[in-house]
């Protein structure tokens, strides 16, 4: 295999060494360059195009968002790995985008899993699913957008994108979240509180603290006794409600939200 080239831009000297040594531990991958700014890195693309580019975001000339959204305006761009400082929130749009992240300090096994998925990409060059979650994300960060209207959903060495309006319910599934779609079911790797966040609560409800829904899916609520609900869909599926969501379950059909189809 060819060496995998990467870049590594870090404003702060000390990021940038620890990361090339942490790398350097990584056979196949190969430094091209070592920039100190998003000016820097944008001339060193410009003279060595790359794999993949580990970017800092917060840089006070210029931050690395500029960057990546320019980046992601590229027909091919290099996949981008983005290495910040603790932040839940920038946490939370990484993961729903499928995008990777490194945190400060940079942990060992967390990178190795990073390159890993990285390579897998490389190796599949699909290019267009990446391409939009960095454009999406990029978009939603810049506008501060706070519901989505695609999710980026990430399988084996490349991206999907799923619509919002596709969605019928989602369900937890340890780490990961079941988009239940009308013919299949999609699984994305975000925990469900998270993905929540990103859903327009006036379109689904959540109903158990395993499952939301679609509020147009709404079709019957059953009683069965000792506390149990169940929940019947427009597309057939048969969900368990738990007991304090069933308050606001019942206002939302009482009000005519049922009726409503996605």
């Amino acid at each position: 295999m060819e060496p995998i080239s990467y870049i590594i831009v870090d404003d702060e000297a000390p990021g940038r060494v620890n990361l090339r040594y942490a790398l350097a531990a990584h056979p196949g991958w190969q430094l091209a360059a070592e920039c100190d700014s998003a000016a820097a890195a944008r001339h060193a693309l410009a003279q060595q195009p790359v794999d993949v580019v580990f970017l800092d975001i917060q840089m006070p000339k210029e931050s690395g968002l500029t960057l990546a959204q320019e980046l992601g305006r590229l027909a091919a761009p290099p996949l981008i790995v983005f290495v910040t400082a603790y932040n839940v929130h920038a946490v939370d749009a990484f993961e729903v985008h499928a995008l990777d992240y490194l945190l400060k300090p940079i942990d060992d096994q967390r990178l190795a899993q990073t390159l890993v998925r990285a390579a897998a990409m490389l190796a599949y060059r699909s290019s267009d699913g990446y391409r939009d979650a960095l454009r999406d994300y990029a978009a939603a960060t810049h506008t501060h957008t706070q519901y989505a209207d695609t999710l980026s959903v990430r399988s084996v060495g490349q991206i999907e994108k799923i619509r919002i309006t596709d969605i019928l319910w989602l369900q937890s599934a340890g780490n990961y979240v079941e988009l239940h779609l009308a013919e299949r079911t999609v699984l994305h790797r975000v925990p469900l509180s998270r993905l929540e966040q990103r859903l327009q609560p006036d379109v689904f409800l959540r109903v158990h603290r395993t499952t939301i829904v679609r509020r147009g899916q709404l079709q019957r609520l059953s009683s069965l006794g000792a506390g149990r609900y169940l929940l019947a869909l427009s597309c057939g599926a048969q969900l368990t409600v738990s007991e304090r969501h069933v308050p606001e379950l019942k206002a939302c059909m009482q009000s005519g939200f049922a009726s409503e189809r996605a």
